[in-house]
């Protein structure tokens, strides 16, 4: 059985996998000309929330140091 640990650590790769994917896809997308602003929105929106799962998940990964 997975730890806790493991489980967040494999859902972050899938995370930050799914971040570099729309960058590539915004990217493919930019290069046609802009025909698709609205969808390119929609996939930039997308990688802001991945960004901020990805943060929280860091977080709770790296343990509290007391200052």
């Amino acid at each position: 059985m997975l730890s806790d640990r493991d489980t967040l650590l494999r859902r972050l790769h899938e995370l930050r996998s799914e971040h570099r994917d729309l960058d590539t896809v915004i990217i493919r997308l930019s290069d046609l000309g802009g025909q698709d602003q609205l969808g390119v929105q929609r996939l930039k929106k997308r990688k802001l929330v991945l960004k901020d799962e990805i943060a929280k998940l860091e977080s709770r990964l790296i343990p509290d140091s007391i200052a």
